[in-house]
């Protein structure tokens, strides 16, 4: 009995932690956990288990702030689990993980810290293809978002409740690219991806801005299908965290250089076989 108290008495007692994470989805079937398909959180949890950090991800209490979409990508997705090892989490857990996807910033937070029902707010960036020829239309069609709607048309709402809160949306150019960016307290699934679709319409004069309103509500009998996963970033999730930076991962950044090459090896090609 002594020598079983002792033993007790010497385990470290367990922390818990938060990651904030990056991924590419590009080779994921979504965030969450699936049997026989790769995603996120299991390829997450199987770096956790071989680094000890924990044996059943649920006694450990393995929460993510919400799931993404196969293709979709991520550079503020959250996850929290408890440990009695986070000198060994916050040191090693990026040696373990597959170049697309790493740890980014970690914090220890509260015992019943979920990062899904403490996430105040998400947002998303949906970059376009190509720039919109009625940029100035979009960004006017954007606004109708603002405030508390009915997303019926716009998700594949379910049994869900289909009022969201957009919290703040705009449209801008980066780099030759045009983007959406939203922030709400929660999304409905493909939302996002379908709100993009309907500023398109009105982005390449497919439909008018009051178009937005319609939709809003129920007017309209025309589907929206979603955009494109490979388009869609989860931006931020905030949780009320104050993060301490990881360095940069030198693997990840590796590869991703291999796959911008590649992208722009791609586009050359193109480019020479269209020549005459």
């Amino acid at each position: 009995m002594e020598e079983d108290k002792k033993d007790n008495t010497a385990r470290p007692a367990p922390v818990r932690l938060a990651f904030r994470l990056s991924y590419l989805g590009s080779r994921f079937f979504g965030s969450q956990m699936q049997a026989c398909s790769r995603t996120v959180e299991g390829e997450f949890i199987a770096a956790c288990r071989r680094l000890s950090l924990f044996e059943d991800w649920r006694q450990a209490g393995f929460q993510s702030a919400g799931r993404t979409d196969r293709g979709v990508h991520a550079r503020g997705q959250v996850i929290a689990f408890t440990t009695d090892a986070p000198e060994r989490a916050i040191g090693t857990l990026n040696l373990q993980l597959p170049p697309d996807l790493w740890c980014s910033a970690w914090a220890e937070v509260p015992e019943l810290f979920h990062p899904r029902y403490d996430a105040k707010s998400r947002t998303y960036r949906y970059y376009f293809s190509e720039i919109p020829p009625a940029m100035e239309e979009v960004k006017k069609a954007a606004r109708h978002f603002l405030g508390i709607h009915d997303f019926s048309s716009f998700a594949r709402v379910r049994d869900k409740n289909p009022l969201r809160h957009i919290l703040a949306i705009s449209v801008a150019e980066e780099d030759g690219f045009g983007y959406l960016e939203v922030t709400a307290e929660s999304f409905l699934w493909h939302q996002v991806r379908c709100m993009a679709t309907a500023l398109l319409r009105v982005g390449y004069g497919e439909s008018p801005e009051e178009s937005i309103q319609r939709y809003l509500q129920g007017e309209t009998d025309k589907p929206l299908s979603p955009a494109p996963a490979e388009g869609l970033v989860l931006w931020e999730t905030d949780c009320g965290v104050t993060w301490s930076l990881l360095p940069e991962r030198e693997r990840s950044s590796t590869f991703m250089n291999h796959l911008r090459r590649h992208h722009a090896l791609m586009e050359k090609v193109c480019l020479v076989l269209r020549q005459p």
